[in-house]
């Protein structure tokens, strides 16, 4: 008895110095893993980096991770060809590759979410209107307003976000004013086709919700590198 107590002390003992270790091996992964990505992604500080899963040390062994999420600030995209700051960006990765003796790490699943501000997207793509939030029943609808400088007059209006192909936000006016030429001389000036580029690798836009401080973009794909 004596013995077998002794063999179950040894046990729980080495259990914890494993659990220890992997811990310890696991927030070093993840210290590393931000590092890695302010450094290629060119963010002005260091992202927030979670590795899913137990033990993460028999996951590295195989070379895959279960899930890894990341939290960053200040991903420069391109909307309409001018540099735009994306924020709060979450992106939740799921079977994570890891290659090229564990220096990249590629997800074969991928999604998440980031959010434009209504200043920065009128800087990108809103000639003579400028975008702000309308208002809860005009954010269920997916409509921003639009104060809009047009040659026959100052106007209120909303327009209508939605995503189309080649991650394109497209906004269309609603409710123009019941006008002869207002038709032409306004839609012509602020219906827009913004496509955003500069992405992560894999990930691509999948819809566009309204905020009360900016559109919130919807991102999936597969095989997205998180690092290299």
């Amino acid at each position: 008895m004596r013995a077998l107590r002794a063999l179950l002390i040894l046990l729980v003992v080495l259990g914890g110095l494993f659990v220890g270790a992997d811990r310890l091996a696991v927030n070093l992964a993840e210290d590393e893993a931000a590092a890695r990505i302010k450094s290629s992604k060119g963010l002005a500080e260091q992202p927030s980096v979670e590795i899913r899963g137990f033990p993460f040390l028999t996951q590295v062994a195989g070379k895959e991770l279960e899930s890894v999420d990341a939290t960053l600030d200040g991903l420069t995209v391109q909307v309409a060809g001018r540099d735009v700051d994306i924020t709060e960006v979450d992106v939740a990765l799921e079977d994570v590759r890891l290659e090229n003796n564990l220096s990249s790490a590629v997800a074969s699943r991928a999604s998440g979410s980031a959010r434009i501000s209504y200043q920065d997207l009128t800087k990108a793509g809103a000639e003579g209107a400028t975008l702000s939030f309308a208002g809860a029943d005009r954010a269920a609808k997916n409509q921003v307003k639009l104060d809009v400088n047009a040659a026959i007059a100052q106007l209120t209006l909303y327009s209508t976000l939605r995503v189309e192909s080649g991650n394109t936000i497209a906004l269309h006016a609603e409710d123009l004013p019941d006008l002869p030429v207002a038709e032409g001389l306004i839609r012509g000036q602020i219906d827009r086709k913004l496509e955003v580029t500069g992405l992560p690798e894999g990930l691509e836009l999948q819809k566009v919700d309204v905020g009360d401080t900016g559109v919130v973009l919807h991102l999936s794909g597969s095989d997205v590198a998180l690092i290299g």
